[in-house]
């Protein structure tokens, strides 16, 4: 396993993030837990939830995630050992309406306490180690979200804090209101983020794209850490029954697919393992969330790590 620091100055963490979405709900407990298992045994150390995974799945109301990781980090004493995200303002609160994702809990700080304590509650934690805003929610003044999730860091419940599917703009005015005001600022961002670039056209739904403008900030920022969600598309780099998602079917993802199968061939490796290389070792290095759902597949995520790719192949990556 290689490590890196979490906002600069944080805890120490695994190069690549185990992400639990699905656990508790689509991948069974048994599962989930035989997946945590081996990816601690590979010296993995940095986990990835929030508080409304998966609420989407017919019968699931969100918190399973929380709950199937709070149980292991109990059963295995696996707590002092391991660098727990969670993430508030996304969960659905019936109060709002019946219908996901209108009705999320959003970013005020009525809700913000509620569903921190809530994930606190779920997790058998009193504390977390990464706490992000999940989404934007534009209905509530920036200063109020900023202030209250400082408040967390005060008080001990959160170790630092991070945003999530936010537009740039919006993670450097947060940034900036903090700094202002004289409160622990944001040290991670968390965005979609894969090898293919999607299609240019506005965000659908909550989540955003780690996109150019992000990039060139991360750039300027390298005491922020940035988490690449969803890295591996649902397996529609390497399996031929998984077409690519609409937002990446363009041409130009029919070059970079080329030169990237090319480039595994050379490497000996799989698209699925360059596509993580490529993410970890850039010039902004980005943590992949894995989001796997088997033992097999984590295997495959891990072997990544033993990936290196030389200058000319990354360029050829780059640049295709």
């Amino acid at each position: 396993m290689h490590y890196r620091t979490l906002g600069g100055d944080g805890p120490r963490i695994s190069a690549v993030c185990l992400g639990t979405m699905t656990f508790g709900t689509t991948v069974d407990e048994r599962t989930a837990c035989a997946v945590l298992d081996r990816f601690a045994e590979a010296g993995g150390t940095f986990l990835d939830t929030a508080d409304n995974f998966a609420c989407w799945v017919p019968g699931a109301t969100g918190g399973e995630s929380e709950r199937v990781v709070g149980r292991w980090l109990r059963s295995r004493r696996a707590a002092d050992r391991t660098v727990v995200a969670t993430k508030g303002g996304a969960r659905p609160d019936p109060a709002r309406g019946p219908h996901w994702p209108a009705n999320a809990e959003g970013l005020g700080a009525r809700a913000l306490r509620t569903a921190l304590e809530g994930s606190l509650r779920r997790l058998g934690t009193e504390r977390v180690d990464l706490y992000s805003a999940h989404a934007e929610d534009r209905t509530v003044p920036l200063a109020e979200t900023v202030g209250t999730l400082a408040g967390f860091v005060r008080d001990g419940r959160v170790g630092a804090l991070g945003l999530s599917n936010h537009a740039t703009w919006r993670l450097a005015e947060a940034r900036q209101t903090a700094a202002c005001l004289g409160l622990p600022g944001f040290r991670a961002v968390q965005q979609r983020h894969t090898y293919l670039r999607p299609r240019p056209e506005p965000p659908a739904g909550l989540q955003r794209d780690a996109d150019e403008e992000l990039l060139d900030y991360a750039a300027a920022h390298p005491e922020l850490t940035l988490l690449g969600h969803s890295p591996l598309m649902a397996g529609g780099y390497a399996r031929p029954d998984r077409p690519l998602p609409e937002r990446y079917d363009h041409p130009g993802s029919v070059i970079r697919m080329r030169v990237l199968a090319e480039v595994a061939a050379e490497c000996g490796a799989t698209a699925n393992q360059v596509v993580l290389a490529w993410m970890m070792g850039g010039e902004v290095p980005v943590v992949p969330v894995l989001g796997v759902s088997s033992v097999a597949q984590l295997d495959e995520c891990l072997a990544a790590l033993d990936v290196v790719l030389d200058p000319y192949q990354r360029a050829r990556l780059d640049t295709a």
